[in-house]
């Protein structure tokens, strides 16, 4: 038991130690995996494309560097505390492109910034376990999953958060009153905001684009049925900008 307890005692001395040391650094690096695991299990699991593999490596190369950042300088130049600002800009640089390639722009909607901001934090979180703030680091992951989980759920609950949409209604008939489409989004709390209406009087059509903001949880097969009723109607889409 004493030779144990020396062993751990070592141990933690050396995980804490501000010189950099194999223990120490093995530690960090593997720390800083788990923790970008952690918050990449998360993403994957909404469908993003930067899983686990990503986030880990993010952290684990933001560690590196910060270690390198700290052992070069002292162990070349000789000061001791090294240089780790010098890296660490060079790391929040490198990971924006990184958080440029998870944000997806398409049709008129921009994806991924959640995703985005999360790889910032993760290299953030990996560069703090490289110099040694591991409680600090555990803290952070904790409330990034604290956000990205239980802030979603409570988003969801209140009905908090819209997003604007564009429902295109072709209507086999020249239609002149709206007022029917406006009660209808007013019954169904939808704001509308603006719309446009494209007459083709050969063919006896009405193009009309409603451009609405909505809950993120509507149920659009609903509302789509109670548009159908409304005027007759050849088809409905749904899309995230309109093509004027």
């Amino acid at each position: 038991m004493a030779g144990i307890a020396e062993i751990w005692t070592s141990f933690v001395q050396d995980i804490n130690s501000i010189e950099i040391n194999s223990v120490n650094a093995i530690y960090r690096l593997i720390l800083s995996m788990l923790l970008g695991s952690i918050v990449g299990y998360e993403r994957k699991r909404k469908g993003q494309s930067a899983g686990v593999r990503t986030f880990s490596l993010i952290a684990m190369g933001a560690t590196l560097a910060m270690l390198l950042s700290i052992y070069v300088p002292w162990e070349y130049i000789g000061l001791k505390n090294g240089d780790p600002g010098r890296i660490a800009a060079q790391v929040i640089t490198g990971v924006g492109f990184l958080g440029a390639g998870a944000i997806i722009q398409m049709k008129g909607s921009v994806r991924g910034l959640t995703t985005a901001a999360g790889i910032w934090m993760v290299a953030t979180i990996g560069m703090a376990v490289g110099v040694g703030m591991y409680w600090v680091s555990i803290a952070a992951t904790a409330l990034i999953m604290f956000i990205l989980v239980q802030l979603e759920r409570i988003e969801r609950r209140v009905s908090l958060g819209s997003e604007s949409r564009v429902i295109r209604i072709k209507v086999s008939d020249i239609v002149r009153d709206l007022q029917p489409y406006i009660n209808l989004m007013k019954k169904r709390r939808i704001h509308l905001s603006n719309y446009y209406v494209e007459y083709d009087y050969v063919n006896r059509e009405t193009q009309l684009n409603m451009i609405i903001l909505v809950r993120e949880n509507t149920d659009y097969l609903s509302l789509f049925k109670e548009l159908e009723q409304v005027f007759p109607t050849k088809a409905i889409s749904l899309t995230n900008q309109i093509a004027i």
